[in-house]
C-alpha cells in the first residue's frame, strides 16, 4: 500500500510526464499552454486555474488561458504591474499564497468568477513563470482551504509545470507582441493613406469632417450616382469634385453646371446640345455638357431647381444612359456619373409638385449631408489660416497672426454663410491689416457688432470700433504678460486699478493667460 505522500508523488510524476509529454509532441509550443492548463487542474483537483503573460510594451498583465472560467469572465481578467496578487508576484517574481482571499485586500478577483462564492473557503496560489531571471507571466490555481495538502507543496509543483511550460510562454508572449506590433504597424499605415487620400481641396479635422473624407472615401471607389445636401456655402461643390478626383475616372472631365443659373430656355441646350437649326440662333450643332462628360463626372449644383420639363430627360439618362439633342432624332449613348447637389428641401419640392419624386429617388442613392460651420467650430481657425494663407500671397501681405479678440469673434459667430462667409470674411481682413496682425476691428460689421444687439448708426459704429480696439490691446497685452495684470498695466502706462476695471468690463479672465 502507498501512504499518502507516496500517492501524491505518483500523481505528481504523471502529470509532470503528460506535461513532458505533450511538450514534445509539437514544434507549435504556443498550442500546448491550455491543454497543459487543464491537464493540470484535472490532476492538481482544483475548480479553477489561469495563466497569465506579461505584455512588456505596455506593462499590461493579461489571463491567456484558463480552466473553469467563462470566456466573458477571463476578459477581465487584466492587471498592472505590482496591481493585487497577480501584478505582485511578477514585479517580485516570488510565489503567493493567500490562504483565505476573503482576507486578502490585494485579492482583487477581477474576473468576477468567484463573486458568488463563499471566500473564506477558498485559497489562491500563484507562482511566477520566468525566463532565466526575468518573470513572463504567472500561473496560478485555487483550492479549498480546508484541504490537508499543504500550501508549500502546492507552490513546489506549480512552479515546477511554470518552469517546463516557460519556454512555450515566451513563445506565446514574443507571438502577442509581435501581433501588436503589426496592428499598431497597419494603424499607422491606414491612418497615413487616409492623410494621404484626404481631399487636399477641403479643410477639416472636426469630426464630422471625419465621416465626411470616409464617406468620400468609399463612395468614390463606385459609380453610384450622389445627392449632396447642405446649405449654401458648406463646401458641396469641393465634395463633389474630391468623389470625382478620388475615383477612376480622375483623369476624366469634371464637367459642372449650375441649374440655378441659368435660364430656362437656356439650360436644356447647356446640358443636353442641340442640333443645326434646332431653334432659332442655332446656327451650328453643339455638343451639350452629359457629352463633353461621357465616361467622367458631370456635377449638377442647385439640382432643386432644374425645371420639371428637364426632369424626366435626366431620369431617362440615369435610367437609361442615353438621350437626344435638341432637334436631333439620333440616340446618344453615354458613361457619366451623375453627382448632384442643393441646398433645398427636395421631399418639400416633391409635395408641392415642383421635383419628381420618381427621380429624387433615383438622385438619392446615396445621400451625403454637408455639416454647416457652425456645427464644426474646431476647423474654423483652421480654415481662417487656410484663407490667410492664400490671400496673403494673392495681395502680397505678410500676416503673422490673428488677435486673441480676433479669434474670439470667429469662434463665437453663427456663420449663416459658412465657409463661404468665413473666406470673405479673411479676406476683407487681411486687405484691411496693416501690421502683420488681424484685429478685431478688421473684421465685419456683423462680427463685431454680436453683442451690440444689432444697433446701426455711425456714432454707434465709431464707438463700437474703439472699444474693440481697446479691449484688442488689453487682451493682448494680457496674453504677453501671461495674465499678470500688474506687468500688464505698467507696460500699458496705466494703473492697476484702472486694468481691473477693464478686464472687468470686458468680461476677460486673465487667468486662461497663465
Amino acid at each position: 500500500m502507498f501512504d499518502n505522500n507516496t500517492s501524491r508523488e505518483i500523481k505528481e510524476l504523471s502529470l509532470l510526464f503528460e506535461i513532458s509529454t505533450k511538450l514534445s509532441e509539437t514544434l507549435d509550443l504556443k498550442a500546448v499552454l491550455k491543454p497543459i492548463l487543464q491537464m493540470t487542474a484535472l490532476h492538481m483537483e482544483i475548480p479553477r486555474g489561469t495563466l497569465t503573460i506579461l505584455n512588456r510594451n505596455r506593462g499590461e498583465i493579461a489571463i491567456e488561458e484558463a480552466y473553469g472560467l467563462r470566456p466573458e469572465e477571463q476578459a477581465k481578467g487584466r492587471y498592472l504591474m505590482g496591481e493585487g496578487i497577480t501584478g505582485k508576484v511578477i514585479e517580485t517574481g516570488q510565489p503567493v499564497v493567500v490562504p483565505r482571499v476573503s482576507d486578502e485586500p490585494l485579492f482583487l478577483d477581477k474576473t468576477g468568477s468567484r463573486k458568488n462564492l463563499d471566500k473564506s473557503d477558498i485559497a489562491f496560489i500563484c507562482v511566477p513563470i520566468k525566463i532565466g531571471s526575468e518573470v513572463i507571466g504567472t500561473l496560478s490555481a485555487d483550492r479549498q482551504s480546508k484541504e490537508t495538502v499543504s500550501f508549500e507543496e502546492d507552490v513546489r509543483l506549480l512552479t515546477i509545470i511554470a518552469s517546463s511550460i516557460s519556454q512555450a510562454v515566451r513563445l506565446r508572449q514574443l507571438a502577442q507582441e509581435e501581433l501588436e506590433k503589426v496592428r499598431k504597424e497597419n494603424q499607422r499605415l491606414q491612418d497615413a493613406l487616409k492623410d494621404r487620400y484626404r481631399p487636399k481641396t477641403i479643410v477639416g479635422n472636426s469630426k464630422v469632417m471625419q465621416d465626411i473624407y470616409n464617406l468620400i472615401e468609399k463612395v468614390s471607389r463606385t459609380n453610384t450616382t450622389v445627392l449632396i445636401l447642405g446649405e449654401s456655402g458648406v463646401g458641396k461643390e469641393r465634395v463633389a469634385h474630391a468623389i470625382h478626383y478620388g475615383s477612376n475616372r480622375a483623369d476624366r472631365p469634371f464637367i459642372k453646371i449650375n441649374c440655378a443659373a441659368l435660364p430656362e430656355s437656356l439650360i436644356e441646350s447647356e446640358l443636353f446640345g442641340h442640333e443645326k437649326g434646332a431653334f432659332t440662333g442655332a446656327l451650328s450643332a453643339r455638343k451639350g455638357r452629359f457629352e463633353i462628360a461621357h465616361t467622367g463626372t458631370i456635377f449638377l449644383d442647385e439640382i432643386g431647381d432644374m425645371p420639371l420639363t428637364l426632369q424626366t430627360k435626366l431620369l431617362r439618362i440615369l435610367q437609361e444612359k442615353e438621350y437626344e439633342r435638341i432637334g436631333g432624332d439620333t440616340t446618344i449613348k453615354i458613361d457619366v456619373r451623375v453627382i448632384t447637389a442643393t441646398n433645398r428641401s427636395l421631399e418639400t419640392l416633391m409635395q408641392e409638385g415642383r421635383f419628381r419624386e420618381d427621380l429624387y429617388y433615383r438622385l438619392n442613392v446615396f445621400p451625403m449631408v454637408v455639416p454647416p460651420l457652425r456645427e464644426r467650430k474646431t476647423d474654423i481657425m483652421l480654415l481662417a489660416d487656410y484663407f490667410i494663407e492664400k490671400y496673403s500671397r494673392e495681395h502680397d501681405k505678410k500676416i503673422v497672426s490673428v488677435s486673441t479678440s480676433a479669434t474670439d469673434m470667429l469662434m463665437s459667430y453663427h456663420w449663416p454663410g459658412n465657409v463661404r462667409e468665413l473666406e470673405n470674411c479673411m479676406e476683407r481682413a487681411i486687405i484691411l491689416s496693416t501690421d502683420g496682425v488681424i484685429q478685431s476691428y478688421h473684421l465685419p460689421p456683423n462680427l463685431q457688432n454680436r453683442d451690440t444687439g444689432g444697433v446701426c448708426g455711425t456714432e454707434n459704429k465709431f464707438k463700437d470700433i474703439i472699444i474693440n480696439m481697446e479691449r484688442e490691446i488689453i487682451l493682448d497685452e494680457l496674453k504677453r504678460s501671461r495674465g499678470n495684470m500688474a506687468k500688464a498695466a505698467r507696460t500699458l502706462g496705466i494703473t492697476e486699478r484702472m486694468m481691473g476695471i477693464r478686464v472687468a468690463k470686458y468680461g476677460i479672465d486673465p487667468i486662461r493667460f497663465k
